[in-house]
């Protein structure tokens, strides 16, 4: 038998074969429930079947000369009309579609010459053109035929079998697509797992359910042949109905409930499929399970002496989910075991300590003793509670004997703020080890189920999984399922079944598991390392628990679950359950057991004794991101000194030269973009540099110098304004680039820009974690607009302002952040400066010292560096002294827009060759200073409205009465600078000028400021924008009035007078 044909029609597979010196007729029409997945075609796994059953026939009907199967379902209808061949796609449903347009040929052909087609059309279009009613004009009378042959009940027979192996296929497809709505998840046994009652209709969970497809109590004992696409079969490819619905439901209806059937990959489909079905897969040594429990009593036990030492502390402990420690623990195993050496781990605080103390291996007494009111702070800074510190630790692998490094980032309470965080690190360690492909770094992210279903983060997350510059190449996701939030019901948290739903985006295999079954958690877990390391893919392991106590020890959780905690009191822990059972099979004795308590707290109350003897804490012990060799053994930077950030001549000259021209031949670039390299080769002639062609230098000069630089952000490659140009494309080959900035010198540190998704909160998390890797890198993000930052806001507050005081955590990112008023309107105007300066550390009232070195001083005493050039030059200056200071400190720049291309906003190479560096504050170096008694008025200002300002009062002919000095470095506030500038013109107005409204921009910091360097002797007059809600006005009149109002007050020398401070 052949198969000649297939066609697909409206979602069923009509299938058509031809005997050897048979008719054409169609068979095996596939019903809708039969037709496979969108992603699967009947010519793929599930015809194998198919093909199988016809051999099956053929051997049953046994038979050269049978021409047909009648199908009692099908029914054709043809009309033919004035030598028109028409048909109802209902009832010819084979001639509908591109198929009639072959029918239509034929016909064509057998009116021209009925012996030019094959006798089974030239039978179907003479019974057509004689009036054939509909469906039978294929059809000869065989009626007598089947009798001549005494085939009429085998053929029957054959039809039924054929349709009965395909009930069962589709039966087999049934439970792996659906099997998990039907498993027991819950260890209380009160909620269904996935927030429904919903039984799928094709499960069989009860006998009646069978004539779903049309079988019967009859069948059950039947014998099938099992498909390609399962293994439940294991060696054997025949079972009976009875034995492949017990499989199945102890596959896909016990303690483990798969979600894997989107995954688009067959073979993934495959891989999952033999990893679960196969029988007896899921068998364990006496060893492992003796190793298991011992796990579990270090993870019982751990939170049962926390409770009895320090019952009313806040400790998030784990109890209701103790399997979690054994299920990372196994996790590491299995990926230490397939080469991995590095695991960094994110979590929230629920079971924090616990992880710390039996999974990283962080000294039992470090931990209790952060219970002792008692205990000092050894380092500066406020340090933070307990469950939210990190940890790093180096160690070997008992399992494998091989050596693993565990990382535990810090995290706030904002409890899925970590995960871009831990990713950006772990693709900050790969890069570094060379591992592209992540083989031996990789990233574990724990979750509690209401955070990762609420929380937006974790989507944009998900989202960076497989982009080429943000890929950590798989991350496995475990989420702590207590079944609610706080105190809120899931059934009120989520509009998805399932907590995990948001991981069906990338297509990442979810695996339920009830976790009060020790041994289906751990076999989870193993699939799931093995998983990650094989296909590099993200999966979720969905621990179904409960939650022992309240959302912390102190609060009372019966208030709002009154039944689910009632449940609760009754539980039997899993420890007692797994214990009972290994030692009822006699794995291990009711006195090994006891012993192994006993062991484990007896190491407990050792450690409880010698935290005692600790009177000081030091944060640094519980550094996450350690950098080896760049600070002293103390911690603290090898000198408080930073060297001149200029360069050579000619290494700005080869730079620029790079910068404006094509490093790779036969590379055809957009004429428009031409005319840009063309005008940087004649700034690099001339000597002089506008802002892009600064940053470009400043990058590249650290390149040379060893110093990887990575850019990342919204369309950074070309720049939001089109002026950056940093990754050329060919005009004529798709996908064809070039990156210049990796052409500068044969030796030099790989540069990386990467245009990012269309998030902030998630891509500066990223960033952030990439920059806590290395101190030996400038790590860059690039908001599109300085508005746009603020949905990266909790990034920005909980561990970029305030990282270092609380977990004594370097990180030297920068945030370059557009900046200006220029009429764009509310969302493309402001960076909000006036936020980053209210979160800066130093102090307004308090009059500093001023030391050799207190420039760097001040830089290290501070939280972040928040800055405002005017000048190319300066940006050049600040961001090479990123990584030429002795520590690193965040560095927030506010970018310009309009002074990307202002004719005066350019910079002479003599402002940045060796031995110049950064420059604080810019003063009056004009005819002002010159006669500075004459000077009545000192105007200060950041930024793009110097310009303003000195074409003002050029045209107002002011140039030696009012002086203008630039702020470029706000924050920390550079004291003794301006000290001088004041005075040096003693007699003169002092007024901030600003662009930005009143309360906004930079007054508010900069006032009280001046006032204490003048202990309050002389007012500083504010003059700009008056107060507004919204950060700019969307009217460029509107814009250009009030622009034009505070221009003339500012050059008024008499708006003060009379007027009170």
């Amino acid at each position: 038998m052949v198969i000649e044909h297939i066609c697909c029609l409206k979602r069923c597979k009509c299938l058509w074969i031809s005997c050897w010196d048979t008719v054409w007729l169609p068979f095996l029409p596939f019903p809708d429930r039969l037709c496979p997945a969108p992603h699967e075609t009947i010519t793929g796994l599930d015809l194998l079947l198919t093909m199988s059953l016809l051999r099956l026939l053929a051997a049953t009907l046994k038979h050269p000369g049978i021409q047909f199967l009648k199908n009692q379902d099908v029914a054709r209808k043809v009309f033919l009309q004035n030598r028109l061949y028409v048909s109802s796609g209902a009832t010819e449903p084979f001639l509908s579609g591109s198929n009639s347009n072959y029918v239509e040929e034929m016909y064509y052909a057998w009116l021209e010459n009925p012996k030019s087609v094959h006798k089974s059309w030239d039978l179907f279009f003479q019974n057509g053109n004689a009036g054939a009613p509909s469906g039978q004009a294929y059809l000869p009378d065989h009626s007598s035929l089947l009798q001549s042959h005494g085939l009429t009940q085998t053929a029957y027979k054959a039809e039924k079998l054929v349709e009965d192996h395909l009930a069962v296929q589709s039966l087999i497809r049934a439970y792996q697509i659906r099997g998990h709505h039907v498993a027991q998840l819950d260890p209380l046994g009160i909620l269904d797992a996935d927030l429904d009652s919903f039984v799928p209709s094709d499960l069989i969970t009860t006998i009646d359910k069978l004539g779903f497809y049309g079988l019967h109590e009859s069948d059950l004992d039947k014998v099938f042949r099992l498909p390609t696409t399962t293994f439940i079969g294991g060696n054997e490819a025949t079972l009976s109905l009875r034995e492949i619905i017990k499989r199945l439901e102890s596959t896909y209806c016990q303690h483990v409930g798969l979600e894997f059937m989107f995954i688009n990959d067959v073979e993934q489909c495959q891989w999952i499929r033999q990893k679960f079905e196969t029988p007896g897969v899921m068998k364990f040594t006496n060893e492992e399970k003796r190793t298991l429990l011992a796990r579990l009593v270090r993870s019982m036990r751990f939170e049962d002496f926390l409770a009895r030492k320090w019952s009313s502390e806040k400790r998030f402990g784990l109890e209701g989910c103790e399997v979690m420690i054994p299920a990372l623990k196994t996790i590491i195993d299995k990926s230490s075991e397939m080469g991995i050496e590095y695991v960094i781990m994110g979590m929230p605080h629920r079971g924090r300590l616990n992880v710390l103390a039996n999974v990283i291996r962080k000294e039992l007494e470090q931990i209790f003793c952060q219970f002792d009111p008692k205990l000092e702070a050894a380092d500066e800074g406020s340090g933070d509670v307990k469950y939210h510190l990190g940890m790093y630790h180096e160690r070997i692998n008992r399992a494998t004997n091989k050596k693993i490094t565990l990382s535990l980032v810090a995290n706030p309470s904002h409890l899925e703020a970590v995960d871009p965080v831990v990713q950006g690190k772990t693709k900050a360690e790969q890069f570094y080890r060379g591992d592209t492909e992540g083989k031996k770094v990789m990233s574990i992210l724990l979750h509690g189920d209401a955070a990762f279903a609420g929380q937006g983060v974790v989507y944009e997350t998900f989202h960076l999984s497989d982009l080429p510059s943000y890929t950590t190449n798989g991350t496995i996701h475990v989420v702590v399922n207590n079944q609610i939030g706080f105190t809120t019901d899931p059934r009120m948290a989520r509009s998805s079944p399932y907590p995990t739903d948001v991981a069906r985006v990338v297509n990442a295999p979810i695996f339920h598991v009830n976790a009060d079954d020790p041994e289906a958690v751990m076999y989870v877990c193993n699939i799931a390392a093995e998983w990650r390391n094989t296909f590099n893919k993200d999966v979720v392991v969905d621990l179904v628990c409960y939650r022992r106590r309240g959302h912390n020890e102190m609060d009372e959780p019966m208030f709002t679950q009154p039944l689910m905690y009632k449940q609760i009191h009754k539980q039997v822990p899993v420890l007692k359950k797994y214990a009972d059972k290994l030692i009822a099979d006699g794995t291990v004795t009711l006195q090994e057991f006891e012993e192994e308590i006993a062991k484990y707290d007896r190491i407990c109350e050792e450690a409880y004794t010698r935290s005692k003897d600790k009177k000081i804490l030091h944060i640094k012990h519980w550094l996450d991101s350690p950098w080896p060799g760049f600070f002293n053994l103390d911690g603290e930077p090898k000198s408080m000194t930073c060297t001149p950030t200029g360069i050579a001549e000619d290494m700005l000259t080869h730079i620029g030269s790079v910068a404006s021209s094509v490093p790779l031949e036969d590379f055809k670039i957009h004429t428009g973009l031409s005319r840009i390299l063309k005008a940087r080769m004649e700034m690099t002639k001339n000597r002089v540099v506008d802002w892009a062609l600064a940053e470009y230098m400043a990058f590249g000069s650290l390149l040379k110098e060893g110093i990887h630089v990575r850019l990342s952000g919204q369309d950074v490659e070309r720049g939001t304004f089109s002026h950056r140009h940093h990754v050329l494309h060919d005009q004529e080959v798709d996908k064809r680039t070039c990156v210049p900035m990796n052409h500068l010198w044969e030796q030099q540190a790989p540069y990386t820009v990467c245009n990012s998704s269309l998030s902030e909160y998630g891509v500066l998390g990223f960033e952030l974690g990439f920059a806590m890797a290395s101190p030996n890198a400038l790590v860059c993000w690039e908001a599109q607009f300085g508005d746009f930052h603020n949905t990266a806001q909790c990034i920005i507050d909980q561990f970029i302002s305030s990282g270092q005081a609380k977990w004594v955590r370097h990180n030297g990112i920068v945030l370059l952040l557009p900046h200006g008023m220029e009429g764009m309107g509310p969302e493309h105007s402001s960076a909000r400066p006036e936020r980053f300066l209210q979160m800066s550390n130093d102090d307004p009232d308090a009059y500093p010292e001023f030391s050799e070195h207190f420039e760097v001083s001040q830089l290290y005493e501070c939280n972040w560096i928040v800055v405002n050039c005017s000048t190319p030059a300066n940006y050049f200056h600040v961001l090479r002294r990123q990584i030429s200071l002795p520590f690193r400190k965040p560095l927030i720049i506010l970018t310009p827009k309009s002074l990307l291309r202002h004719p005066e906003a350019k910079s002479s190479f003599d402002e940045m060759v060796s031995g110049r560096s950064f420059r604080r504050v810019i003063p009056e170096e004009g005819i002002a200073v010159e006669v500075p008694s004459e000077v009545k008025r000192v105007i200060f200002c950041t930024g793009k409205v110097y310009y303003d300002l000195v074409k003002e009062r050029k045209n107002q002919d002011l140039e030696g009465q009012v002086a203008l000095t630039r702020l470029e470095q706000i924050s920390p506030f550079p004291f003794d600078l301006l000290k001088e500038e004041l005075e040096r013109y003693p007699g003169a107005d002092l007024v901030w000028c600003q662009e930005e409204h009143k309360n906004s921009g930079f007054y508010d910091y900069v006032k009280p400021r001046f006032r204490t360097i003048v202990n309050h002797t002389r007012p500083i007059w504010y003059v700009g924008r008056e107060p507004a809600a919204a950060s700019a006005t969307g009217n460029k009149n509107t814009h250009m009035v009030s622009l034009r109002k505070f221009l003339d007050t500012a050059f008024n020398l008499e708006a003060f007078e009379g007027k009170m401070f």
